[in-house]
């Protein structure tokens, strides 16, 4: 009986953290455990492990054998994090951050906001060609889902309730990326990292 009941109530609490992302509103989340969501147990498995079209083709054995599997879970099986309590949604470093699948540079700290979503959110990717918009029909909503341009692998969404110049939130989940320091230059502008 107990069973059946969380398997009623689960697509709920997990449809309440979806729709906190897409709303933009604070949200007091603080207290929940620091585990991460499972989507892909409702009916969410994706098909990117067999697309053609992108320039890093890896089978599910070999993504499973680099990722971790929290990364897994959200890079290729379209996963999501938990709000406030992932690495970097108040990270105020300067720097880049990279697809953590296939290492392709995403976004910089200088587009960086907080949105109040408990996610990283951007304003803008380094570049328009980094990054591919799909739409996403999962719970029960359309978003447009914001994948890897080189990998496919998913790293967020991206909503039309962003800062100017762009009025765009590119809401992206921690572990899909990767971050780098890098030292930012007399024009405020970020400098390439030396090797």
């Amino acid at each position: 009986m107990m069973m059946n009941t969380i398997k009623y109530i689960l697509p709920l609490i997990i449809l309440g953290f979806a729709t906190a992302c897409n709303t933009g509103d604070e949200q007091h989340l603080h207290t929940i455990d620091k585990a991460t969501l499972h989507t892909q147990d409702i009916h969410f498995k994706t098909v990117q492990d067999t697309m053609s079209e992108y320039e890093v083709q890896k089978s599910p054995e070999e993504w499973k054998k680099e990722l971790t599997s929290k990364e897994y879970r959200i890079l290729r099986e379209k996963g999501t994090e938990i709000p406030f309590i992932n690495e970097y949604w108040d990270n105020k470093k300067e720097g880049y951050y990279y697809c953590a699948a296939c290492g392709q540079k995403l976004y910089s700290s200088a587009t960086k906001y907080r949105s109040g979503t408990g996610w990283p959110s951007f304003w803008k990717p380094v570049a328009d060609s980094v990054v591919d918009e799909k739409v996403d029909n999962s719970f029960w909503m359309t978003r447009t889902e914001i994948v890897c341009s080189r990998c496919g692998s998913h790293i967020g969404h991206v909503f039309e309730d962003g800062p100017e110049p762009t009025g765009l939130r590119y809401c992206m989940n921690s572990a899909a990326l990767d971050f780098e320091e890098a030292d930012v230059d007399g024009d405020g502008q970020i400098a390439e990292k030396e090797n």
